[in-house]
């Protein structure tokens, strides 16, 4: 089967290039100390999740795909508030992030990213689960161009605040996120309760 009949294909291939990037983007947070590819990387594992839980998805019944966005989505939630602890802790401890390395892993995972939201992109409008994938990875595209922006600013400015105040911009739009699949998931739960 093609993807346009069959997302199974394309959510495979979202996942595995989710979970690479999850390792790259976890090693760049630690070695380059930064706190915005630390919270990326958690976002990708984040849709690695997802990908994974629509895959489980895929033919079951409405009620296990709502109950499957609704467990990503409370699954970004806690993301985006353990990410938030991050940059208060590396804000309080202090931490010195590398500009350039920053840069040239987020260029990577946006490439990434760009790829997976043009490989979902016919799937946007489909089923509940199939939205939230979707989401994951348009939240991705827009946190990697923050991201390169924060290292372009700590570059520049030799200070750990742009990857500070970055890190935070993306945990709390993980949490955005994560309302919207949640009130997507509650309303596709009336529906199928006014059925």
């Amino acid at each position: 089967m093609d993807d346009a009949g069959d997302p199974r294909r394309a959510l495979r291939t979202a996942l595995g290039l989710n979970a690479v990037m999850f390792v790259v983007e976890l090693a760049g947070g630690i070695l380059f100390d930064s706190s915005g590819l630390l919270a990326d990387s958690l976002d990708m594992l984040a849709d690695a999740a997802a990908y994974g839980i629509a895959l489980a998805a895929a033919g079951r019944a409405a009620s296990f795909r709502t109950r499957a966005a609704r467990a990503n989505g409370i699954l970004l939630l806690i993301l985006g508030a353990g990410v938030l602890l991050d940059v208060v802790r590396r804000t309080v401890s202090g931490s010195e992030p590398v500009g350039a390395l920053i840069i040239g892993v987020a260029v990577l995972a946006l490439i990434v990213n760009a790829f997976v939201l043009r490989l979902l992109a016919r799937y946007r409008k489909g089923e509940v689960h199939l939205r939230a994938a979707w989401i994951f990875t348009r939240a991705d595209v827009l946190a990697n161009l923050g991201i390169i922006l924060g290292g372009l600013l700590v570059l520049i400015t030799g200070s750990p605040a742009p990857d500070l105040v970055l890190g935070a911009g993306v945990g709390l739009y993980v949490m955005k996120e994560a309302r919207e699949i949640l009130r997507e998931a509650r309303d596709a739960a009336r529906s199928e309760a006014e059925r």
